[in-house]
């Protein structure tokens, strides 16, 4: 697979995760080796003890056991197979609310399928498997609480395909092979679903992503320490972050009226389920840069153009509520660089890096008005300058 990462939008180096995402949401499965039966439509936001082994036995179908969290000491990828790792909290594409998976970046990125190996992190019982068109999927229970996965596997090993769940495998097991793609990675613990999402029925089509948890608090110390060196995040928290959602004030995420958040209109989650998505948070890797990410601008494969820097001096969403009336921003494409200046090329590792928006010109404004703490009209004049624009055309509106 050609590494296609270097958009013309925001993130001009990104052009992979573009292609990740397309196969990511490329449609339905085609076979499921083993149907976990998860109900995906089942959030507990409370913490407590018994809401949190809920959503474990729902998201494992009914698979897991127990209770609590154990450290992972084993990498995924062997040290010298990846070059980096991405964090949470990439906007692109269809990826139009902060991911909620970080990414493990081969060495040679463009490898054949299989080329590298996969294993399990500690002990668990692997929950589900589904087998997409052109990826592989893997959640793993370590108890009702306490879950990890791995998405866009090319193959996962015969003596894992064979049995029926739940399949019970050791730290450092192979799992499978990867190759020509990155190998996606997340913690979930159930026991500290996320607080910066006003609205979690707003993610019922993914009910996992509330509770998606940083992953170096469940390393032990060599892992940590290895994984740390891979980062290509300077910023805390290292891991990166995916819910801005400050109530009263614009940041974070918004769901056009109607759309049913995750769920997406049809609520099937089908591919374009993100047109009705918006976000303004800070960028994953350099955070000091705010990025709107616009899912209508995304056509149905979500290889749009519809992630836009704002650049410095511009207002800050943080602190825009229903009192500040009409807001404009300037729009902005930008490029990853390195220390010195030079642009990243996202094949190797580099650290620290920073998104600049220097030297751009201004590719369209964006408006937008809270109408209330929860409701939000926005619209998007692409091709003009926010001095030629007076206010609003046919806005839509927005809610969380």
């Amino acid at each position: 697979m050609k590494r296609l990462r270097q958009q013309q939008g925001f993130a001009m180096i990104l052009e992979i995760i573009l292609v990740l995402i397309v196969l990511a949401v490329a449609g339905v499965t085609v076979k499921t080796i083993h149907d976990h039966k998860a109900n995906k439509n089942s959030v507990a936001t409370s913490g407590s003890p018994a809401d949190a082994e809920a959503a474990g036995k729902s998201l494992s179908g009914g698979h897991c056991s127990g209770t609590g969290s154990s450290k992972l000491s084993v990498s995924p990828m062997k040290a010298e197979d990846y070059a980096f790792i991405e964090p949470y909290g990439l906007m692109v594409g269809g990826h139009v609310t902060p991911v909620d998976h970080q990414y493990f970046s081969p060495t040679v990125f463009n490898s054949k399928p299989d080329t590298y190996e996969v294993h399990a992190m500690g002990d668990a019982k692997i929950v589900s498997i589904e087998v997409h068109p052109t990826r592989i999927r893997l959640v793993f229970s370590v108890s009702c609480t306490f879950f990890y996965y791995y998405d866009l596997l090319t193959s996962v090993e015969p003596n894992i395909n064979e049995k029926a769940l739940p399949i019970d495998v050791k730290a450092g097991q192979l799992i499978g092979h990867i190759g020509g793609q990155t190998l996606d990675f997340a913690v979930w613990d159930t026991t500290k679903p996320l607080t910066g999402f006003i609205n979690p029925a707003h993610y019922t089509g993914e009910a996992w992503k509330i509770y998606t948890a940083d992953p170096l608090n469940y390393y032990t110390d060599d892992l940590k320490k290895l994984a740390l060196s891979k980062y290509v995040r300077t910023a805390e928290p290292r891991s990166g972050k995916i819910d801005y959602d400050i109530d009263g004030k614009l940041a974070g995420n918004w769901f056009q009226v109607g759309t049913n958040g995750y769920a997406g209109a049809s609520g099937n989650a089908q591919p374009g389920y993100w047109d009705g998505h918006l976000a303004f948070a800070p960028d994953y890797i350099d955070p000091t840069v705010q990025i709107i990410s616009i899912g209508y601008l995304a056509p149905a494969n979500g290889q749009g153009i519809n992630q836009f820097a704002v650049p410095s001096g511009s207002p800050d969403p943080n602190t825009i509520g229903a009192n500040s009336g009409l807001v404009k921003f300037e729009l902005k494409r930008g490029s990853y660089l390195k220390a010195d200046g030079s642009r990243w090329d996202s094949m190797s590792y580099s650290s620290p890096i920073k998104l600049s928006t220097a030297g751009q010109a201004t590719v369209g404004c964006a408006l937008a008005q809270m109408t209330g703490d929860r409701q939000l009209k926005f619209e998007t004049f692409m091709g003009a300058s926010c001095a030629s624009v007076s206010g609003f055309n046919n806005p839509r509106t927005y809610e969380r």
